[in-house]
């Protein structure tokens, strides 16, 4: 029963010393972005622009401000849904150190979450890959959608992408050390919304299982570590955070 699944949820987010959230596609998609995994997803229309064509190829910068370009009107228009602002409620209330998301939206900070760690970057800033300028995006993809031309940097005419790791780009080594601490740290940890294949991000909830964490996964799908996970919520994430928060404390201000 969900109940009694959420009355135990709900003692663990109070008694935790150290509780984490690890945050997936599954999260935003109740705020309009579409999974990229998901059948008639993203990836399922286009083929993603590989880190090392974008850095080689001038058609392949230009399909990859084209891509980028079209996603931008989804994130650019998304709200945080209530599952972001009941994050960033834990956090507030020391329930939550923070969150790890393999999300580029920046929803968690627009939700009022202050620690958050960003492993695949964001979509809400652009950066030179030469000199290190950065910006927010909205001017810029503003600026390729008119002239389908594609940017270059205003301090060393170098190349721009957004802020985010492409494929077979590195993850930031310091977000990743980061992350691996705050999972090792971690006496509870709470996936929400991933589908646990894309590696290195998907090994965190196995290390803070490794180091005594309780794991707990909330997804629509079935996941490859639900084997590993002390419970497994297979519902809608919104539903169950806003019970999972109620639980923890009846008197939580939550939107309708």
């Amino acid at each position: 029963m969900l109940s009694e699944t959420v009355d135990r949820l709900s003692n663990w987010i109070r008694d935790a010393r150290s509780a984490v959230c690890f945050t997936g596609a599954g999260i935003s998609t109740e705020s309009g972005i579409p999974d990229f995994r998901s059948p008639g997803g993203v990836w399922a229309r286009t083929t993603p622009v590989q880190f090392q064509d974008f850095l080689e190829s001038a058609d392949s910068r230009a399909e990859y401000w084209r891509q980028k370009t079209e996603s931008h009107v989804d994130m650019a228009d998304a709200r945080p849904n209530i599952a972001h602002q009941a994050l960033a409620d834990w956090e507030r209330r020391g329930w939550l150190r923070g969150v790890i998301t393999q999300n580029i939206d920046g929803l968690h900070q627009l939700g009022g979450s202050r620690q958050v760690l960003e492993l695949h970057g964001t979509a809400r800033a652009v950066s030179c890959l030469d000199c290190g300028w950065r910006d927010t995006a909205d001017g810029w993809v503003a600026e390729f959608a008119d002239s389908g031309q594609v940017p270059a940097c205003p301090e060393c005419q170098g190349l721009i992408k957004h802020a985010t790791i492409s494929f077979g780009q590195s993850l930031d080594s310091d977000v990743l050390r980061e992350a691996s601490q705050w999972s090792h740290d971690a006496d509870l940890y709470i996936v929400l919304g991933s589908s646990l294949v894309v590696h290195p991000a998907a090994s965190l909830p196995t290390l803070a299982k490794q180091h005594g964490a309780r794991l707990v996964i909330v997804n629509r799908d079935p996941t490859p570590l639900d084997s590993l996970a002390d419970i497994v919520v297979n519902e809608s994430i919104g539903e169950v955070i806003r019970a999972w928060s109620l639980g923890a404390d009846p008197e939580s201000q939550l939107p309708e």
